[in-house]
Formats: C-alpha cells, structure tokens, sequence
C-alpha cells in the first residue's frame, strides 16, 4: 500500500476515470465477468499484455525467491510475512517448488530498495516480489531483473514497468464501494471525515479518488475533513482525536483506509460522542467491537485482506515462473463484502480489542482457482505442477 502516487494520478478528477473501451490486448482477453471488475480503475494502471506471457524460468525449480518489502510497521505487514513464512514457503518447499525467501525492508526508501532488488538478483533469485513501491522510481530496476531472467511481481499497488506483473487490489474501485456504502448507510446526508493512508501514496489517492466519485452522486453529503492515518492505528487514533476536539461539527460518519480502523474506533469512543457509521477493513481488533455491537454497521469490506494479498502474488508468481502465461499486466481484485454472521464466525465473543489479527475472505474467495484460471494462457494447479523431464 506505500508508493508514491503515478503522476498521472493528480489530473484525475470526478468521472475522469478510464473504462474497458479504452483498453486493449491484456483486458480484451479476459472474460466478460472478470473485464467488468476493470471499469472503474486508476487509468496509470497498465493493463495490456505482457511479454511474461512467454516466460520460461532460467533453471529447473525448486526456485529462490525474494521479496522486497518497503515497511514492516503495522498489523498489515506483520499478516503477510507470516503468511509468506509460516504458510506458503514451508508448503511449496514440500512440493520442491522453492528452496528459500529472501526477506528485505527498505523503510520507505526508494534507493534502499532498488539496491536490495539489484543484489537479490545478483545473489541469484529466481523471482522477486515487491509491496507498495513507487509506481515509477524502480523501473529501470525491475529491467534490470528482467534482462537477467527474474520476472518481478507487485502486490498492495502498481508499478508501470512492462517488465512486472501487478497482482493487487482495485483501490479505485474499493474507495468507491466504500464511500457508497458509507453515504446509503448514513441515509444519504451528512458531514463524513476521511482518513486516507498516506497522502502522495497511490494506493491512498486511489482509493480517495474513488470515494470521491461515490460521495459526489450525493448532494447532501458533505466531506468536512480528511486526516492521514497512515494505515496505522496508532496515528489514526490521534490524528481523529485532534480532528473531532478541533471541529465540533457533528459527523455522521467516517471512512477509513485499513490498517487503522482500531485507532479510528478508540479516538471516537474517547472523544465522548455517539459512535457513527465507520467503514471497517479487515482488523480484527475493530471487528471486536462489531462482534459487541451488533447494530454498529451493516456489513464491512475485504479491500486489501493480508493472507489473501500474500496468497495472490504467490500464486501469480509461481504460474508465471511455471510457464503458465499470464495473460494481462495487472491483475485486480474487487472489495468483498462480510457480515456481522462472518465476523462472529471468525472471532469469539471474548475477542481481544486489541489483536493484531485480521479477518480474512474464506477459503479461496479472494483468488478462487476457476478465476486464477482465465488470468493464464496454459493454466496448471501450481502446487501440483512438474517441470516436463
């Protein structure tokens, strides 16, 4: 989710967003259900065909693989390198698929991780997967790893090189379910507060510009506000507590870009109002309070779920380097709705307020096998696939 916003990005305003018609080759050879999940996007995605469509790994599994993180500060994070770690590699290791991960965090730095690629690569991975990066900074980097026969694969956001595939969420699209849902659950009028990621970020502006777009169909809903929380419940907990000391005007309602929904619920119940309609992601420490409050919201929002992002680009990654032939650059994935029966499903009565866990889509919702299928030309169970002797 932390990457610096694609230039393009900031003369996107109102029903400037791109749809199917203008897209070729990638998208055209996606069915009519999955084209569908494209029409409403960041038009700096790139979502034509890609030349990994022919890729054939350098050598035989099982593969070296790296992962070149930019942040490691919140619960979010924390999900997918378990995930990675605990799950996926010790799974495909079994298989004889992958024979180690390679973990490296740059803080946020673009130079810091464009040498933590370069050297991955010189080190001899096979594949590198990388989070939230600047859609443009590492371009010449993620060329570099190609020309040396390592595709590269992002997830949590975009990166524009011709040479990487994009496996992530939609986050236009998201901001525009989120907002919509927020504006009919708050009857349609109202003063709203956003609290964005990172603002300059593109999967914060995306997601914004979506919610813009949602927000502006409503002529009595009024945005009073937006604070970065920085998809960290901390931050967002103080940024909302100086922002309702600060405004007295009442607010109906509050839309959040998880990882900070907990901070956003703690700073509403401090403040000594009635608690609002709030758009929930994923945190299970926020749908503790759900699970208490069972008339708090009717239904929450999978944008971005942790396990399942991680689970994606994993996927994606090891067709790609099967020869399965991905047929499209960037892969989008839609918001999925859950319930309050979800939630109570997923977490006990007795649940920690505090927890650092999430909630996940189930089974293979957010990447279901028949979809993963129409994304690739030569479509294989990746954890059953063989190299041909």
């Amino acid at each position: 989710m932390l990457k610096k916003v694609y230039t393009a990005l900031s003369v996107i305003t109102g029903l400037g967003l791109m749809t199917t018609a203008a897209f070729a080759d990638g998208l055209d050879s996606l069915p009519p259900d999955q084209k569908q999940l494209y029409e409403l996007v960041d038009p700096a995605i790139p979502l034509g065909g890609t030349p990994l469509k022919d890729f054939v790994a350098k050598r035989p599994p099982p593969w070296k693989i790296g992962y070149a993180s930019t942040y490691a500060g919140n619960t979010w994070r924390a999900q997918i390198l378990t995930e990675l770690n605990e799950v996926l590699l010790p799974k495909y290791k079994e298989a004889g698929l992958v024979s180690e991960l390679v973990v490296t965090q740059s803080d946020l730095k673009d130079a810091t991780q464009i040498q933590q690629m370069r050297q991955m690569v010189d080190d001899g991975v096979d594949a590198i997967i990388i989070c939230c990066s600047n859609v443009t900074a590492i371009n010449q980097t993620i060329e570099y790893a190609h020309s040396k026969g390592v595709p590269v694969f992002s997830f949590s956001g975009y990166v524009t090189s011709p040479y990487a595939i994009n496996a992530t969420e939609n986050n236009t699209q998201g901001g525009y379910t989120a907002a919509k849902w927020l504006a009919e659950e708050i009857g349609g009028k109202g003063n709203v507060l956003t609290v964005s990621g990172i603002p300059g970020f593109a999967s914060s502006d995306s997601f914004n510009v979506g919610a813009k777009k949602a927000f502006d169909e409503y002529k009595d809903i009024t945005v009073v506000g937006d604070v970065a929380g920085k998809w960290t419940d901390q931050v967002a907990q103080v940024e909302v507590q100086k922002f309702l000391a600060t405004n007295p005007t009442e607010i109906a309602g509050i839309l959040v870009q998880s990882a900070s929904e907990n901070g956003v619920v703690n700073a509403v119940q401090q403040s000594g109002r009635d608690m609002m309609p709030i758009v929930l992601g994923g945190e299970a420490s926020a749908a503790c309070y759900w699970r208490n409050n069972p008339d708090f919201i009717s239904q929450s929002f999978h944008f971005w779920p942790p396990r399942a992002d991680a689970r994606l680009v994993w996927d994606v990654m090891m067709r790609t380097l099967q020869g399965q032939g991905p047929k499209i650059q960037s892969i989008l994935r839609p918001a999925l709705p859950y319930t309050i029966d979800d939630v109570k499903e997923a977490i006990p009565e007795d649940c920690d307020p505090n927890s650092t866990a999430w909630i996940e889509p189930k089974g293979d919702a957010w990447w279901p096998a028949d979809v993963a299928a129409q994304y690739f030309e030569r479509p294989e169970d990746p954890l059953a696939w063989r190299p041909k002797k």
